[in-house]
């Protein structure tokens, strides 16, 4: 029996290859990969985006590319009449519009900032009007007659003769925006007053939601930006009318019994020339000159025959000559067909 007994080794050896053994036994079996799906590319993981139930859109996408639209417009000839004002090249563009709450950009503002209050009939609340100061005082420098090296950064409110010069500007601001407003809805806008600390300007509440408009404007070397806040109460009302079809120029449309009447209405008190062409004759440059008091000139037309009415240039009647209370007048026959050449 001494001779069947196992070395140390020996019993090791088996250990392990009766785990190996087991680890198989265990182990799923894979089946090869056919050539389909060795072909096939990997699947690309989705993109989840959380939801935040504080912050809803309430703002529609076709409302928000419409006012991303309407406001590039608006940022082009506002830098334009900036231009005008300051006679420097300002360039302002439209950066982001973003749905945000009220206190988010109330508290992503600069304190003290240019915060105007605006009211904005026939909508409903308030709007904002932020100036940043990093550009408001450059500008106002300009309007005073200052060169173009940047000044160091001023961090204060403005005094009441800055606040006299940022009304040009905001005046400025608000007259292009009224126009680039008129294609949706006809809108007076009027500064109600101006503050410095936006924390103290609540006009709706904190978890309310906003469109944010940013511009950013750049002077020379010198840029800043200007936010306008639309609270969403505020356009809910028009929200059919921020459509991409809506506020776009139309195009050519069926005319209805209304569009008639008041087209009609606008152009029945125009005043129009009439001309009536009683006769054509050639004369010499010398019998012109000679002509006097009392000269008859001689044509080829018949007496009997109808004379032409034209309005505004275009002949319309066809009509002879005549008397009417002792004055001399033309008597319509018959209107003339324009589509007939």
């Amino acid at each position: 029996m001494s001779g069947d007994v196992l070395s140390q080794a020996e019993v090791e050896s088996l250990l392990s290859a009766m785990e190996q053994t087991a680890q198989r036994a265990t182990t799923p079996r894979r089946a090869p990969p056919t050539a389909a799906a060795a072909a096939a590319p990997p699947r690309p993981r989705e993109k989840v985006t959380p939801y935040d139930f504080k912050r809803p859109e309430r703002v529609g996408k076709e409302q928000m590319r419409a006012l991303q639209s309407m406001h590039e417009g608006f940022g082009r000839n506002f830098g334009a009449r900036l231009s005008t004002m300051l006679r420097s090249i300002v360039e302002v563009k439209l950066t982001s519009v973003d749905q945000l709450t009220y206190s988010e950009f109330t508290y992503s503002l600069e304190n003290p900032t240019c915060f105007n209050l605006l009211r904005a009939e026939p909508l409903e609340g308030n709007l904002i009007l932020d100036i940043n100061p990093s550009i408001l005082f450059p500008v106002i420098d300009r309007m005073l007659g200052g060169g173009k090296e940047p000044n160091t950064l001023t961090r204060r409110p403005c005094t009441e003769i800055e606040l006299r010069l940022v009304g040009k500007i905001t005046s400025e601001f608000l007259e292009e925006l009224k126009k680039a407003w008129e294609n949706v809805l006809p809108i007076d806008f009027k500064v109600e007053r101006v503050e410095s600390n936006p924390q103290l300007v609540q006009i709706v509440p904190p978890n309310e939601v906003v469109v944010l408009i940013s511009f950013e404007l750049l002077l020379g070397d010198l840029r800043g930006m200007i936010n306008l806040c639309i609270p969403f109460n505020s356009i809910e009302r028009i929200g059919g009318k921020l459509s991409s079809n809506n506020w776009v120029s139309p195009g050519r449309r069926t005319s209805t019994p209304e569009t008639i009447e008041r087209v009609t209405k606008n152009i029945r008190g125009a005043t129009v020339e009439m001309v009536v062409h009683l006769a054509d004759t050639t004369i010499s440059t010398k019998d012109l000159l000679g002509l006097r008091v009392g000269d008859v000139i001689t044509t080829e037309k018949d007496v009997r025959s109808g004379l032409t009415v034209d309005v505004e240039g275009v002949a319309k009647f066809r009509a002879k000559a005549g008397a009417f209370k002792g004055r001399k007048a033309v008597c319509i026959d018959e209107s003339m067909d324009l589509t007939k050449k």
